[in-house]
């Protein structure tokens, strides 16, 4: 068992790297989409670019993060995180030095990729060395921390994109990275799944992967079942961004995305160790809490994507401006989550799941006002304030409740798929938005031609905010006493919600 302090100096060096690790993920979420109408620009690339810009790392991401925890379990949580921090700081170095938008979406990929392995291996890492006595407390910095991160990105981002220009959204990450992995390699102790330091409340090997909670790995991983997951998200939004464009190859590649889909749910049946169990699914509150979050999390997506642009082209902001524009939300997330998380333990998660995404809804619309000429305090800060508000309301009892619907010892699974479901909802959305509103491929250099997209899109995200509150008050009820709590109190991410991990010791 794992035994560090948190009053130690190894335990401050455990925290600083874990925090350093998820802070390069976080910061990535929320910066690239300030940089967009300048990447735009700079490359000449047409919308599908931009999105691609945003999906490319999504796919990768949500494809599969549930299976990177499984292989720090197996291989150590250290090796793997440490693994995934070079990888994505030589993904980052890509993206930065990218001469055209085509290796750039290749970058982001591969960026993706190495997200996969750093981003549940942080908390893991967390969770397997500190004594059951400061785990909780170590945690609760580790997303305090994280989430002050979250909420600078979009201010740095904008500074960055106007100061020394957009590469530098991506080269951020080296130098964090060469910070982050000779710390980790040096301060923190390796654990695995047949170490002990499951048993102190590690990321089981089912917790994000594909073991069986509780148990060591037997030996093998659902490969197959990460890879047609990720095909099937990769197909499915490229016919989605592609399909304005009317190429003849929409059509087939959609058909094969779907297939991959249902091969996808068939392996799963069928495999002894799946990644993604069917039977997890059984629980009715699982179920249906994911969808609230596929329906909550696909309008964030679409949100911060096209507001960002939104607010440079038609608004006339800048880049530092609009990503300042934004930082309510994040700001408002950091400070209330944790209240809003008692508050659902008292009252029940039902009412904050159907309060909560009828204020986002409210929030969207209000950005309606949003226009040419546009005025922060009498129409932008009035609809982030309110989006704001929502968010606090709904995404602590949203990872509350996916937590109590399930086994104890499946908790750690349960929020690795919930998170994936989410990061899934808003790639999706990234891809069909468009589609559906009518933006051209050269739609974000026109302003009036955005603008009324974007108040199209709004109305979009709103109704299907509006659907996840109905499906929240009919199916949301109160969990059991005694169910499993969150540990990560604070979470400031506007992509999806927070990982947690396996059983505690």
């Amino acid at each position: 068992m794992s035994d560090v302090r948190l009053a130690s100096p190894q335990g401050r060096w455990i925290l600083l790297t874990t925090v350093l690790g998820s802070s390069m993920a976080l910061l990535d979420s929320t910066v690239v989409n300030v940089a967009l109408p300048r990447i735009g620009q700079d490359l000449d690339a047409d919308l599908a670019a931009l999105q691609w810009t945003v999906n490319a790392y999504m796919v990768t991401l949500a494809g599969l993060i549930l299976l990177g925890g499984s292989l720090g379990d197996r291989y150590g949580r250290r090796k793997v995180f440490v693994i995934g921090v070079v990888w994505f700081a030589a993904a980052s170095l890509l993206c930065g030095l990218a001469p055209n938008s085509g290796v750039l979406v290749a970058a982001r990929a591969l960026q993706g990729a190495g997200g996969a392995l750093l981003t549940p291996g942080s908390l893991a890492l967390i969770q397997a060395s500190f004594h059951p006595d400061d785990r909780g407390r170590a945690v609760g910095l580790w997303s305090g921390f994280g989430g002050i991160g979250a909420a600078v990105g979009p201010f740095l981002g904008g500074w960055l994109v106007d100061g020394p220009g957009w590469r530098w959204v991506f080269l951020l990450n080296v130098p964090l990275a060469l910070l982050c992995a000779p710390i980790a390699v040096r301060h923190v102790p390796e654990s695995d799944a047949r170490s002990g330091a499951r048993d102190a409340g590690a990321v089981d090997a089912g917790a994000l992967g594909a073991g069986t909670p509780g148990r060591a790995p037997r030996g093998h991983f659902d490969v197959l079942g990460a890879a047609l997951g990720a095909l099937a998200l990769a197909l499915v939004t490229y016919a989605l961004i592609e399909a304005p464009g009317g190429s003849l190859f929409v059509g087939p590649v959609a058909v094969v995305g779907v297939a991959a889909g249902v091969a996808f749910v068939v392996v799963e049946r069928r495999r002894p160790e799946p990644m993604m169990p069917p039977d997890i699914f059984a629980s009715r509150q699982f179920t249906a809490v994911n969808l609230v979050t596929l329906c909550v999390y696909a309008a964030f997506g679409g949100f911060f994507f096209l507001s960002a642009v939104q607010l440079q082209v038609v608004a006339g902001y800048s880049a530092l401006g609009a990503g300042t524009a934004l930082l309510p939300t994040t700001v408002l997330m950091l400070l209330l989550s944790a209240r809003s998380g008692e508050l659902a333990e008292r009252i029940g998660p039902r009412l904050p799941l159907t309060v909560g995404p009828l204020l986002c809804a409210a929030g969207m619309l209000l950005m309606l006002r949003v226009g040419e000429d546009a005025r922060y305090l009498t129409d932008v800060l009035p609809a982030v304030l309110v989006l704001g508000l929502g968010m606090v309301s709904l995404v602590a009892p949203l990872t509350a409740t996916v937590l109590a619907s399930v086994d104890v010892s499946r908790a750690g699974l349960a929020s690795g798929i919930n998170n994936a479901a989410a990061r899934a909802a808003g790639l999706v959305a990234v891809a069909a938005l468009p589609l559906v509103t009518g933006m051209g491929p050269e739609a974000y250099r026109s302003a009036p031609a955005f603008d009324h997209a974007f108040d199209r899109a709004m109305a979009v995200c709103a109704g299907v905010l509006v659907v996840g509150a109905v499906l929240a008050w009919a199916t949301v009820r109160r969990p059991a006493p005694g169910c499993r709590k969150p540990e990560c109190r604070r979470h400031a991410s506007v992509v999806a919600p927070p990982l947690e991990g396996g059983r505690r010791g």
